[in-house]
């Protein structure tokens, strides 16, 4: 088996990951809204029944986007891709912040929004290293939406992080897409 092969694809496996467990986590917390509410309300002890459900969920997260992050890393190509995965790699370790510190605490709004800032500058540096197009460009482009995202005037949080993260699993696919190993 081909640890590169199995590690290209561990991004996009982590984001399914974390879905199902925020599925399981909306299971148990009927009240939870798309609508009015932000993700980390399910992690939440004052809110949520069960949070350790999504804060788990996002630890477990982090070891398979630190797995992707290896991959850019052992698969670089040049100095700028090997940062861009360094960046990536400091994001899983947000990522895991993010399950400890958890919503209501005063640390998460810093480690979630440094998670999704430290993950896009990170997808951008190893775009612009990149000799593909598709990723150079793409990842130009994922960028761009992510900072966009920002300034959109989102219902909820929810729907807000739901978008960011629609755009980290874009840059993952597409990177497993288009990478060579």
């Amino acid at each position: 088996m081909d640890v590169l092969k199995v590690l290209k694809w561990s991004g996009l496996t982590g984001g399914i990951v974390y879905w199902l467990f925020v599925a399981w986590s909306i299971s148990r917390n009927g009240w939870f809204s798309f609508f009015h509410n932000a993700l980390s309300d399910l992690g939440d002890p004052s809110k949520a029944s069960s949070p350790w459900i999504y804060n788990y969920g996002l630890i477990a997260t982090s070891i398979f986007v630190l797995a992707f992050a290896i991959y850019l890393i052992l698969s670089a190509k040049n100095k700028l891709q090997t940062v861009g995965g360094a960046y990536i790699s400091i994001s899983a370790i947000f990522l895991a912040l993010i399950g400890i510190f958890h919503g209501g605490t005063r640390p998460h709004v810093f480690v979630s929004t440094y998670f999704f800032v430290q993950f896009f500058l990170g997808a951008l540096v190893y775009g612009a290293g990149s000799e593909k197009r598709e990723v150079k460009y793409g990842s130009i482009l994922i960028f761009l939406l992510a900072l966009f995202g920002t300034f959109v005037h989102w219902p909820s949080l929810a729907l807000e992080e739901t978008y960011e993260i629609a755009l980290v699993m874009a840059f993952t696919l597409l990177v497993a897409l288009k990478s060579g190993s």
